[in-house]
């Protein structure tokens, strides 16, 4: 099946975008070794995707929030069915169906967005100056816009190059090798980051699942993809890298709003445990003047009144009719 739909999709977004910052007067022409409209183009098309993708992301947040009303359910299920890992499987498929809750939709947004990544890879990676001038025209580019992005940079860095492209590559394209690494190999360090990042800001206000698939998806995430770009991240054209910091710092804030607006729920376990601890603390009230007032301290058992004794040189009496005399002191 032919993509080449989606790389002309993309790069009219690209090109669209392009055109707009030159139409507004951002320099088309390298500042501080940086082409800024091409820049822009590749991060606003991040936005632009981002926000087609919205109603996803909503879907997602709801689907978290169904399946960590589930985890009570989940854990009976995993204690009644200990042991019988076939059951367990089956068991909770059916309740993820009855509650209508999907798994695997938290994972969603992500793969959705793989097809974009792959075709901006795919487009930039195409961005050699030794083609034909009919190869530089494909996915509805022009020749000049192909020339301009095939020498664009970031501080001298050309956005196609890779941290693993050869000398003779990067001589194609007008850039030296140390400097190549050098962004590259700080723009992938921050790429590792922000993904560990994103992942690491979700699971600490959701909590880990109870599921072991789901559990296992989120170790995948928090650990397993930001250690693999440790390795693909050399393949990668700088302009993708630049795509993906900035699709992870466009979802540090957009999950940061989503869970300050729509927090997440506490789990039943936690907040009984929470409601127990406050229960056995005293409560304490405030005093004059807003200060705190001490803690009541339990009163002791009242005792019993002292009785005054006899005053010197007087004579001992009992109020008690018929009780007994004081015995009398012997001489």
């Amino acid at each position: 099946m032919s993509l080449d739909w989606i790389y002309y999709a993309i790069s009219w977004i690209l090109l669209t975008w392009h055109s707009a910052w030159d139409a507004i007067g951002v320099p088309v022409g390298a500042v501080i070794g940086t082409n800024w409209a091409w820049i822009l183009a590749i991060i606003f098309l991040v936005v632009t995707v981002r926000v087609i993708l919205f109603p996803v992301f909503v879907k997602q947040i709801k689907s978290q929030r169904a399946m960590q009303a589930l985890q009570p359910k989940v854990k009976e299920l995993q204690e009644k069915h200990k042991g019988d890992r076939e059951t367990l499987q089956k068991e909770m498929m059916e309740l993820y169906r009855k509650e209508k809750a999907n798994p695997l939709m938290g994972c969603l947004p992500m793969f959705l967005q793989i097809p974009v990544f792959l075709s901006l890879f795919h487009v930039l990676k195409h961005l050699k100056p030794t083609l034909s001038d009919e190869n530089k025209t494909l996915y509805g580019w022009t020749l000049d816009q192909f020339n301009s992005a095939s020498s664009a940079t970031i501080f001298n860095a050309p956005i196609a190059g890779r941290f693993g492209s050869t000398s003779q590559e990067l001589a194609n394209l007008g850039a030296t090798t140390g400097t190549v690494k050098l962004i590259a190999g700080i723009l992938v360090l921050i790429m590792i980051a922000t993904t560990y990042l994103t992942s690491r800001q979700m699971i600490l206000k959701t909590g880990w699942a109870e599921d072991p698939q789901q559990r296992m998806v989120q170790r995948l995430m928090l650990y397993g993809i930001p250690v693999s770009l440790l390795v693909s991240g050399s393949i990668f054209p700088i302009g993708v890298i630049i795509y993906w910091v900035t699709n992870n710092l466009f979802t540090l804030g957009q999950q940061q709003w989503v869970l300050r607006k729509f927090p997440p729920l506490v789990p039943p376990k936690k907040a009984t445990a929470t409601a127990g601890k406050t229960a056995a603390q005293p409560a304490k009230t405030s005093g004059l003047f807003g200060r705190k007032a001490a803690a009541p301290v339990a009163k002791a058992p009242a005792a019993a009144p002292k009785v005054a004794g006899p005053k010197p040189g007087a004579k001992p009496t009992n109020p008690k009719k018929g009780g007994s005399r004081p015995a009398k002191r012997q001489g």
